[in-house]
């Protein structure tokens, strides 16, 4: 193992030196004694012809030269634009997901393995030259005995040790960015590997995007916006997702879809519909939708429907950061900039001793000029990212679940925009939000955030028992204070006050309040 620790370390050295990623490094105002230690470096003493190439195309190629794990490492790195400088961020969105696969022969074993029966048993039909290969998996076509057409998705064999190593080393060379530069600090690159991380330890596990996929389903059943593949589960396992196989033209096959008389504009606003439905009805939003991943239907031309694979990348917002989100969205188009600052506070995005004024005149400041120009040219995307990176001045931490949020937004409405340039996405946006909020305060919600409040009755009237049983027992004479009833009577004061602000919230159960009402009461008079 240490063996090849050492082999994978010299491999990356050598297509370091080969794309002169040093000189990216030592470009960077590092302190004095790092950077004489930079050359000291024993290649910067031999000749090398300088690249004829951008610093975002060499560090695409070198991630490229590493292999699988680095060329995904690159891909969520691009997607961080409020961490990377824009002609790095749009090398690195180059990178493809083709690469080489592996040999048929282990792609059939590992099925065999993990299925625990020969593909001749388990198929009628398996093709051993896969349809797609990526960083991950590959993807092959089969048929059931049943005669359902399927795609089997299997991962590649031996990552995990490779991912390990080429995770110390990325951890290493992030903390050592951040020790040596004040502005690689500020891209956080310890923070971003370990999203990185997560995300890669989490497309392993191929139940995970299965389960995905079906509550996806389960989400959009019966709707013409969105169809997703039906997951075998008998044949799903770790390393194995066998699901249904569709048909359908890439959406940026614009030809294809010119062809067959696509609505093109109602195609372009169904995809921003299917965004905000995910986000904020379901808050459970593929976040993964790169072209690659994204299908037309050729059923109902007039009236399209998307199609979604691969959802082994899924985002969830809090009804906290719904609300504010939502929120923040409709005071941007309002211009409503003290709002804006505001909700950042109130939410806890930025610290609570910001000075509300002040983050009012850095928003509006980057924002006036955007407004500027008419609405369907405006951005969300963009508009999105210039606030974080307003937000980041003050001292704004990393919100993962926005980022990826703001990712998503990106590719859907840059592949809005590419399916339709006339694409107005705030008119398209605008009355789903405003219903969105119209109904988080209809008396339909609420009495259902009474129903909630009552499910939760009895578990709290027992917390109470027994906190008031624990509270009655005599404790150890040495622990006694002087006046043993004022802690009772300070609990009861405490809950007589977290009863009336509940009992005060316009139309929230009544019950857990009266109940704390009624125990605080009980404790503040009892003799």
């Amino acid at each position: 193992m240490k063996l090849l620790a050492v082999r994978r370390l010299l491999r990356i050295q050598r297509v370091i030196v080969r794309y002169q990623l040093d000189e990216l490094l030592l470009a960077l105002p590092l302190p004095v004694w790092l950077r004489a230690l930079g050359w000291l470096l024993p290649w910067r003493w031999l000749p090398r012809k300088p690249l004829q190439l951008s610093r975002g195309a060499r560090l695409r190629l070198a991630l490229e030269d590493l292999g699988p794990i680095f060329i995904k490492f690159g891909q969520l790195l691009s997607t961080r634009r409020d961490l990377l400088p824009p002609d790095i961020a749009d090398e690195l969105a180059r990178l493809q997901d083709q690469v080489p696969p592996f040999p048929e022969a282990q792609a059939i074993a590992l099925i065999e393995g993990q299925l625990g029966a020969p593909v001749g048993e388990l198929f009628a039909r398996f093709d051993s030259q896969p349809l797609a290969s990526a960083s991950v998996a590959q993807v092959h076509a089969a048929q059931l005995k049943s005669g359902e057409e399927v795609v089997v998705k299997v991962i590649r064999p031996g990552l995990r040790p490779v991912i390990r190593q080429d995770l110390a080393w990325l951890f290493l060379l992030a903390r050592i960015a951040e020790q040596a530069s004040a502005d690689a600090r500020r891209l956080r690159p310890v923070e971003v590997v370990g999203d990185y991380e997560k995300t890669i330890y989490d497309e392993l596990d191929l139940l995970r995007e299965a389960a995905n996929a079906s509550q996806l389903k389960r989400n959009f059943d019966g709707s013409p916006l969105l169809y997703v593949p039906q997951v075998y589960w008998d044949l799903c396992r770790p390393q194995v997702l066998v699901m249904e196989r569709i048909y359908g033209i890439p959406v940026t096959d614009l030809a294809t879809l010119a062809d067959q008389r696509t609505d093109m504009k109602l195609l372009a606003e169904r995809g921003v519909e299917i965004f905000f439905t995910q986000v904020f009805r379901d808050s459970f939003f593929h976040a993964d939708m790169h072209p690659g991943n994204i299908f037309v239907s050729t059923r109902t031309p007039w009236s399209p429907q998307y199609i979604a694979i691969d959802c082994g990348i899924i985002g969830s917002l809090t009804d906290e950061d719904q609300d504010y989100l939502a929120r923040n969205l409709i005071a941007f188009f309002k211009r409503d900039y003290r709002k804006v600052a505001q909700l950042h506070i109130d939410s806890g995005w930025v610290p609570a001793d910001t000075k509300v004024n002040e983050f009012e005149a850095a928003i509006r400041t980057v924002c006036e000029p955007i407004f500027e120009r008419p609405l369907k040219e405006i951005s969300f995307g963009q508009l999105l990212l210039r606030l974080f990176q307003t937000a980041r001045r003050f001292n704004m931490e990393v919100q993962p679940q926005l980022v990826l949020l703001q990712k998503t937004l990106l590719n859907i409405e840059g592949l809005g925009r590419q399916l339709y340039p006339d694409l107005d996405l705030w008119s398209t946006a605008q009355p789903f939000l405003e219903r969105w909020m119209r109904e988080r305060v209809s008396p339909l919600h609420l009495l259902r955030n009474l129903q909630q409040q009552a499910e939760q009755v009895p578990h709290l009237s027992q917390i109470a028992r027994d906190a008031l049983e624990r509270l009655q027992q005599p404790a150890p004479p040495a622990a006694q204070p002087t006046n043993g009833q004022w802690p009772l009577r300070l609990l009861g004061a405490a809950l007589i006050g977290a009863g009336a602000v509940q009992g005060l919230a316009p139309l929230l159960a009544a019950w857990p309040a009266w109940l704390m009402l009624g125990g605080g009461l009980y404790l503040v008079l009892r003799r």
